[in-house]
């Protein structure tokens, strides 16, 4: 069978390769606590969120061979504990003293 059969396959059961979206490592009570922060904020209006910044970054690479790990799923599962690849911002402990 070939990569393209299976691509294929995968495709019409609805699954598509996609990367993996990198989060922080979250706790039951991180997750808890911004599900309460969503539900508090989400009856803002316009001039409310205005007063909000919100910075992202974006990475673009040229050369195919960017070393980006894709898994297959479905549309909306983006944030399922089977499709976050955690990430320690920090480093963890540091060998200096």
């Amino acid at each position: 069978m070939s990569a393209y059969t299976v691509r294929r396959r995968l495709s019409t059961s609805g699954l598509s390769a996609r990367r993996t979206y990198i989060g922080p490592i979250l706790a039951q009570r991180h997750g808890h606590q911004r599900t309460l922060w969503a539900q508090e904020h989400a009856a803002w209006d316009r001039i409310q969120w205005r007063s909000v910044v919100f910075s992202d970054e974006s990475r673009f690479c040229i050369d195919p061979a960017d070393g980006c790990v894709r898994i297959w799923r479905r549309s909306g599962e983006r944030h399922q504990a089977d499709c976050v690849r955690e990430h320690d911002r920090w480093g963890g402990a540091s060998l200096m003293m």
